[in-house]
């Protein structure tokens, strides 16, 4: 994926040459004639790097770097301070504000696209190397948001297929609890929030979820919408969580008579592929995200499933996409890829490769759980 950079600059003709010089090379660049309007462009974007011009009118570039050296989600983002104006103390003052380095406004464009790829290359190497630790660590604890297989059922086929944005741990998780022969539970969540936070706070809501199910049925009940509204309080009052909320999509499959329930919160509707009288239907749930208020109202929809017709339980990533950089989300866009693909006669594999093509703008975790009665 290219990589984004903003350049910031009161000079619109030097802009443009920046901004020919890295589009020309494969970067998207991004612009802003001053502070405040770099302000506005980072709060719906976030740029891979960000060179600042030092001499600008109202607020400088030393104003504009301490502005990001004060918020938590911007103040990582790798820094190159632009100047005109070779004087060791204007350097030196810009380094001390944990800039990376400087770029002179008369380096050759050669010289200028070979620092920055070599910044953004080093940039990568060291997030790769902290990723791998984290991962190492996470495997060693038996860490996991998604399963490793899944059940193996008389009556029912299930798949899932799941990828990261960027590769960054994520936010959606996916477990199948299977309590005995008879029943099991599909389940699909989001944790709303990015990367880190989201995947960590995800393990939470994971546990929780296995917990309730747990309880509930060792009681005997095995009804989804008592199942999430008891979940619901829980999470709602446990201050770890507090503000953090997630999407759910819980199926219970009874492997013996075939029948299947479904409860969600805050979840995109269930999708339903019927191929004997081409249709594609969806099941809305009514509940609110878990954890946003502790009384919460849950239905429980009873769903038929015949021989070779297919449930889709997604995320929200598999409906979102970016235009003009900005983010959108529309699920009329996925049903009627779905549809086609599925009117067309493809697998369920070939479909799972053509809607995870790692060519394909992805802009959040995708996830996608299919049930298929046999």
């Amino acid at each position: 994926m290219n990589k984004t950079i903003l350049m910031v600059d009161d000079d619109i003709v030097q802009l443009e040459l920046f901004k020919r010089l890295l589009t020309a090379n494969g970067y998207i660049c991004k612009i802003a004639l001053s502070v405040d309007a770099a302000e506005s462009l980072l709060k719906y974007e976030m740029p891979d790097l960000i060179i600042s011009d030092f001499q600008m009118p109202v607020r400088d570039g030393f104003d504009f770097r301490r502005i990001l050296l004060e918020n938590d989600q911007l103040k990582h983002i790798p820094f190159l301070f632009l100047t005109s104006v070779n004087d060791n103390t204007f350097i030196q003052q810009g380094l001390d504000l944990k800039a990376i380095d400087y770029i002179s406004k008369g380096t050759p464009p050669k010289q200028i696209l070979s620092k920055i790829d070599n910044l953004m290359q080093s940039v990568r190497q060291h997030y790769e190397k902290s990723l791998s630790e984290i991962k190492g660590i996470a495997e060693k604890l038996n860490l996991r948001n998604t399963p490793g297989k899944t059940p193996l059922l008389k009556n029912f086929e299930i798949n899932f297929f799941n990828t990261n944005y960027q590769n960054h741990p994520g936010g959606d998780f996916i477990d199948f609890i299977q309590v005995n022969e008879r029943y099991t539970f599909v389940i699909l969540g989001d944790v709303m929030g990015k990367k880190w936070g989201a995947w960590f706070f995800s393990f939470t809501f994971l546990g929780y979820i296995r917990s309730a199910i747990r309880f509930c049925v060792y009681d005997g009940n095995f009804s989804l919408s008592e199942i999430l509204s008891k979940l619901n309080r829980i999470i709602h009052f446990d201050e770890l969580l507090d503000g953090i909320f997630s999407t759910l999509s819980i199926v219970l499959l009874d492997d013996e008579t075939g029948q299947i329930s479904y409860s969600g919160a805050g979840d995109l509707p269930l999708l339903k592929y019927k191929p004997d009288s081409s249709e594609l239907l969806s099941y809305q749930s009514e509940g609110i995200l878990l954890g946003f208020k502790a009384e919460g109202s849950f239905n429980e929809i009873e769903v038929e499933l015949k021989e070779d017709e297919e449930l889709y339980i997604i995320s929200d990533g598999m409906i979102d996409f970016e235009i003009d950089g900005i983010k959108r989300s529309d699920i009329n866009i996925f049903k009627n890829k779905l549809y086609k693909l599925k009117e067309s006669g493809e697998s369920t594999t070939d479909i799972k490769d053509i809607l995870f093509n790692k060519h394909t703008s992805q802009v959040d975790d995708c996830s996608i759980i299919t049930i298929k009665r046999l």
